[in-house]
């Protein structure tokens, strides 16, 4: 049996489009979810002697389960830009991953692909909010501004799919999405034949109007944050309207709080795009917490625990 395990956000899904661009696996079986959803290879403890790709999801939060995938002789193939810890020694286990603030899964297949579907890493990078080095990419292939800005635009739209506290929340499940944009070697020809992408901007621009109704909870300070009702549209938009206020404001930190069903708080942080460092030992420092040093999050913060989490959001980018 072959699994295909992916974040089921912008970069995990251009990640394995790339790969299957590249080595075609028709049977593999899609484990994907909200973009939070990352201990995918939980419900995996009982493979066996299986072929497992696993892109953009952290090592460290799957770790018992990956020993445990290992133990039952699976070969496993995993590419990740996430906070790692040790990183496993098996002969059937081969690992990829640069916790570099200024990569992305998607960029690191692009890589190991020698830039054969590099117009899909361009989109997954916009995605991940990672625009310096998505135009960077770009400059290799010489695409005009109008192009760019299109991969820009489709990067963006697939990351705003991807969050959600359930796939309920969701406009499309993520395994669809892939399923929608597998039949396209170009991402310029989904863009103008996908009748997806039509209801992901009409969503993205009906969430990001209610988004700017809600003002900054500190005003004053350098750093902003914000604080969103436990509603669907809240949930949706909050990571992409994390990342477009993060490149409004470069030199300032950002943290969404938003409300959930349970009373807990989920917690998405951006830190200063001039110095991309620190959200992910920010966020690990409370349950439920992790990410990467650019950008981090918290599922379900307790709500007693939202003042020391602030007054550790401002420490680190006093």
């Amino acid at each position: 049996m072959n699994y295909d395990i992916f974040n089921g956000d912008a970069d995990g899904i251009c990640a394995l489009h790339q790969l299957r661009l590249d080595s075609p696996c028709p049977d593999a079986i899609l484990v994907t979810g909200p973009k939070r959803d990352i201990a995918l290879l939980s419900p995996l403890q009982g493979v066996k002697h299986s072929s497992l790709t696993v892109l953009d999801i952290s090592l460290e939060s799957n770790r018992p389960f990956l020993e445990i995938l290992l133990r039952n002789s699976n070969e496993i193939l995993y590419i990740d830009h996430h906070f790692a810890g040790v990183i496993p020694e098996a002969p059937a286990f081969t690992a990829h991953i640069n916790t570099s603030p200024d990569t992305c899964t998607s960029l690191i297949v692009d890589s190991l692909l020698q830039g054969r579907y590099r117009q899909w890493a361009i989109v997954a990078a916009f995605g991940d909010n990672l625009h310096e080095a998505a135009r960077k990419s770009a400059q290799t292939l010489s695409l005009s501004m109008p192009v760019i800005e299109q991969l820009q635009e489709l990067g963006e739209l697939l990351n705003y799919n991807g969050y959600g506290a359930e796939l309920a929340d969701l406009h499309f499940h993520p395994a669809e999405l892939y399923r929608a944009i597998s039949a396209y070697i170009e991402p310029l020809d989904f863009i103008a034949s996908s009748p997806t992408l039509t209801v992901l901007r009409n969503g993205f621009h009906q969430d990001m109007a209610l988004a700017l109704k809600q003002a900054v909870i500190n005003p004053g300070g350098r750093n902003r944050l914000y604080h969103f009702p436990d509603t669907a549209w809240a949930r949706r938009i909050a990571g992409v309207f994390a990342n477009i206020k993060a490149q409004e404001r470069k030199e300032a930190a950002h943290a969404l709080i938003v409300d959930n069903a349970d009373a807990t708080l989920r917690i998405s942080v951006r830190a200063p795009l001039h110095e991309r460092k620190n959200a992910d030992l920010l966020c690990r420092a409370f349950p439920t917490g992790g990410g990467r040093a650019a950008a981090a999050g918290i599922n379900s913060l307790p709500p007693e625990m939202l003042d020391q989490f602030i007054a550790a959001f401002h420490a680190t980018y006093d």
